[in-house]
């Protein structure tokens, strides 16, 4: 197996971005990166990129959750972020991305987890979460899903496929900006080029399109309708919080409301924005995640200052 590693100096000096690597081998040959942010004892909350972004997209987040006193850690997933890229696109399937999750899940002995994802955040954490239902406590969604291919997919998504499987020309920091509202600085949009340098390190970018379900006969369609059967009988919080301009999720939310019983009586919120809504409403999502840590038993929290306000608003709402 071919693996690329992007070099150190790719991330040096990233605009909002201090927070110092970890490493861990989820392969032989593959090394995983991920962010570890507050008390190593506190309950941790795992915060799970889409496609094509990594950690960086949770930049904002991270401080005010970790500063709460929780143990936040976002993960890059294998061929994005700082974490090892293999060239053979082959390499690349659902099943595996959910493996090399849960052997670093397992590795560091994660436990009370609350999932926060979004994006293929969602279809990888969604389905750890309900095959090791053990190790988690809560989830937060917001513009994510878990498609089976039993029904259609929006033709956003399709028009996105096919441009990933045919473009010859991919620029990361302009897909981002089309999913995000706001108008994204210079320094922001290098940040995403960062784990690319070249063509060649883009193949996870460019199948992962392909590897959602589609299709009622996708090798990861069946797997998919088990984890649904688990959610259908899932009474531990789960919110959705999409956001107000996503052409792709729109609509995916109400799904979820009508059938996991965990949803009931949660502070479902709609945020503003695109795709991305942790560039365009990332204040909101993370009083979200402190809010729905605050429910949880044993999880006393410290909140910023700056957050206490809007917290006491979103209680109410």
């Amino acid at each position: 197996m071919n693996v690329l590693r992007t070099p150190e100096s790719r991330f040096a000096s990233l605009p909002g971005y201090p927070f110092a690597p970890h490493y861990h081998a989820v392969d032989p040959l593959l090394r995983l990166h991920y962010v570890d942010e507050g008390p190593r004892a506190a309950p941790p909350v795992l915060m799970l990129h889409g496609e094509p972004t990594w950690s960086y997209l949770y930049r904002h987040m991270i401080p005010p959750v970790a500063a709460a006193g929780l143990r936040v850690l976002a993960p890059d997933m294998i061929g994005f972020g700082k974490s090892d890229k293999p060239t053979d696109p082959g390499v690349y399937s659902y099943a595996a991305h959910v493996s090399w999750m849960r052997h670093w899940i397992e590795a560091l002995d994660l436990r009370g987890i609350t999932l926060v994802c979004q994006d293929w955040g969602s279809l990888i954490g969604l389905r750890l979460a309900a095959e090791m239902p053990e190790r988690f406590c809560a989830i937060l969604m917001g513009n994510g899903g878990l498609p089976t291919g039993d029904t259609p997919m929006p033709p956003a998504f399709l028009a996105w496929r096919f441009f990933a499987n045919h473009t010859p020309w991919f620029p990361i920091d302009r897909i981002v900006q089309f999913g995000t509202k706001r108008k994204l600085s210079a320094g922001e949009r290098a940040a995403y080029v960062a784990p690319f340098p070249t063509a060649e390190y883009k193949v996870a970018a460019r199948v992962y399109p392909s590897l959602v379900p589609t299709t009622p006969d996708n090798a990861a369609s069946e797997a998919n309708r088990r984890v649904w059967q688990v959610y259908a009988g899932w009474k531990k919080p789960f919110v959705c919080c999409f956001s107000d301009g996503d052409p792709i999720t729109r609509g995916w939310d109400k799904v979820w409301l009508d059938r996991v019983p965990g949803t009931r009586g949660q502070p479902h919120t709609t945020l503003r924005g695109g795709h991305f809504m942790q560039e365009d409403d990332p204040q909101t999502f993370a009083q979200l995640v402190l809010q729905l840590c605050g429910q949880l038993p044993d999880r006393t929290l410290q909140v910023p200052a700056t957050f206490a306000g809007d917290l006491a608003t979103a209680a109410t709402a």
